[in-house]
């Protein structure tokens, strides 16, 4: 800057050099004014977000951190709570409901997840092959599942898997009475009838899920690999497969930790019985902290349940993106 004889400050002097380099002495810099506005927009956007980053943390953050402090106690909720450390964590180990618990939800992941996936993936291959009639009609009603509340679904099943429900009547009718059961009051038949509710739930979301993907891939890759000859199952695993990873990757993170988070289905149609066949770890949890009161327990189931949750969402990202 320089001050003339009027006593104003002169405004820098922008110039080029022969070379097209900046003139020394001129301020600022080309890559300073850049800056400053990219600082700016930063600054901005941080806060544009902060109202949202302050509910995030009050809602998930801090209970977050509660839990994580309550499972190191033992603790009614009332009284003076007592340290005891990991202690409550050993319950995964020597709690026979709890591992019973775990064992539950590694049934319910197959009916949750593999075979709505599996069952959807199907599906996207076939409407990707062909244009068929009435798809969208298909789809919307595969779909409406995922629209209704857990609570009225369970309802309804509890209606239909009823010893005098249409599903037993149906099996009486083709003269298949001997497979009619008490579904959710059988030991052996309940957890696997709940699964199907879930198949039933998830199986929608996983097919719109696949068909959008496939609805991406070129048909060019289709068309060249029917040209060299792939047949239906060839062009799923060359062509379809590869293309739906993405998707696929969304649906297992979505449908696996629905499974390991599953609590209002099994609450509204069995309560986790007959017995403790239906039980699972998000049931274990809600006695735990308000039937039979012992937070500190409570929380350490919570916070196993979220670190699992968190380390199926990492562990499917990574392997994601080593395969792409």
């Amino acid at each position: 800057m320089s001050t003339g004889t009027t006593g104003l400050t002169t405004p820098p002097r922008l110039g080029r050099g022969g070379a097209g380099t900046l003139v020394e002495g001129d301020a600022p810099t080309g890559s300073a004014r850049r800056r400053n506005p990219n600082r700016r927009m930063r600054w901005a956007g941080l806060l544009y977000l902060a109202p949202a980053l302050a509910m995030y943390t009050w809602v998930v953050l801090v209970p977050l951190v509660q839990s994580a402090n309550y499972s190191l106690y033992s603790w009614d909720g009332v009284s003076t709570p007592t340290w005891v450390g990991l202690g409550n964590y050993g319950d995964f180990f020597t709690d026979p409901d709890l591992r019973a618990a775990l064992g539950h939800v590694g049934v319910l992941i197959c009916f949750f997840s593999f075979l709505p996936i599996a069952l959807g993936m199907l599906t996207a291959a076939i409407i990707s092959r062909r244009n068929l009639r009435g798809a969208a009609l298909f789809r919307s009603l595969l779909f409406l599942p995922q629209v209704v509340t857990t609570v009225v679904t369970a309802v309804v099943w509890k209606f239909l898997y009823t010893p005098d429900g249409p599903i037993n009547t149906l099996l009486r009718a083709l003269g298949l009475g001997a497979l009619a059961q008490n579904w959710l009051g059988d030991v052996t038949w309940a957890l696997p009838a709940l699964g199907v509710i879930g198949t039933w739930v998830t199986f929608g979301f996983c097919m719109i899920l696949f068909v959008s993907g496939a609805q991406s891939i070129p048909q060019e890759l289709y068309e060249a690999a029917r040209m060299d000859g792939a047949g239906p199952v060839a062009e799923f695993f060359a062509v379809t497969l590869p293309g739906l990873r993405p998707q696929l990757a969304v649906a297992l993170t979505l449908t696996i930790t629905a499974a390991l988070r599953t609590f209002d289905l099994v609450y509204v149609a069995t309560q986790g019985g007959p017995g403790s066949s239906t039980t699972t770890p998000a049931l274990l949890l809600y006695r735990k902290a308000f039937q039979n009161p012992d937070v500190g327990a409570a929380a350490a189931i919570a916070v196993v349940l979220a670190i699992a949750c968190l380390l199926v969402a990492i562990l499917i990202q990574r392997v994601t993106e080593r395969e792409s």
